[in-house]
């Protein structure tokens, strides 16, 4: 079974999905490092999620200093600073399981699908932090509304991508351990699929006036 990381990072956590995430692990004992560009973010984004749980499991970081202080770490920052956050934590991450959740959403079409040059971000990730890192794409279809009432179950599931079987189980329980399917989904190429799919569901969202449209996998069990 595969070890859960005792801290957690999240490069974005201060928006929508990066503090959902946060709250869900936070709340099954995971210590957070929230990262931003801002200390003062960061900092007053960790005091609301530690109030709202009533504990002191998160804490908050300037983007760098937060990349070298978690074992694990998440970047879920919105794609106009994708490639910025990678180049500042490039030497950070070094060793470490990366999880990107970046979808390369471009305003105002953001419900059409528009992939970067090189096929997805996760792919671009890769490519920046270099072989050391090993990257996983993961947790781009989760409604990040959803993730933030502690309440709701989260009733889809997690497609995880990466070239290196051991670090997908990782992430694979790292999203059991907050009450969600994951599946692995093959390697990172495939994320190219995973980041294709979030705007497809925010155009079903925008359609069908609802907040969480997600997916599920059939015939899993036979």
């Amino acid at each position: 079974m595969a070890e859960i990381p005792k801290s957690i990072t999240i490069l974005g956590g201060t928006g929508n999905l990066g503090r959902g995430l946060a709250l869900r692990w936070a709340n099954s004992g995971i210590d957070i490092i929230i990262g931003s560009r801002s200390a003062e973010r960061a900092a007053g984004s960790a005091a609301e999620l530690n109030e709202e749980l009533g504990s002191e499991h998160v804490r908050g970081l300037v983007t760098e200093e937060a990349a070298s202080a978690g074992e694990l770490v998440v970047i879920a920052v919105p794609f106009t600073a994708h490639a910025d956050t990678l180049s500042a934590v490039r030497k950070a991450v070094q060793g470490k399981i990366v999880i990107d959740a970046t979808v390369p959403l471009v305003p105002p079409k953001v419900a059409r699908v528009q992939l970067p040059e090189g096929g997805a971000a996760a792919l671009r990730t890769q490519e920046t932090l270099g072989e050391d890192a090993r990257v996983v794409a993961a947790f781009h279809n989760v409604a990040a509304a959803h993730l933030a009432e502690l309440g709701h179950a989260i009733d889809c599931d997690v497609l995880v991508c990466g070239d290196d079987r051991e670090s997908r189980e990782v992430v694979v329980a790292l999203a059991e351990r907050i009450g969600m399917t994951a599946v692995q989904a093959g390697p990172l190429a495939n994320s190219v699929a995973l980041e294709s799919l979030t705007p497809v569901l925010i155009w079903i969202n925008r359609n069908r006036k609802i907040p969480g449209a997600g997916i599920r996998l059939t015939g899993l069990d036979g």
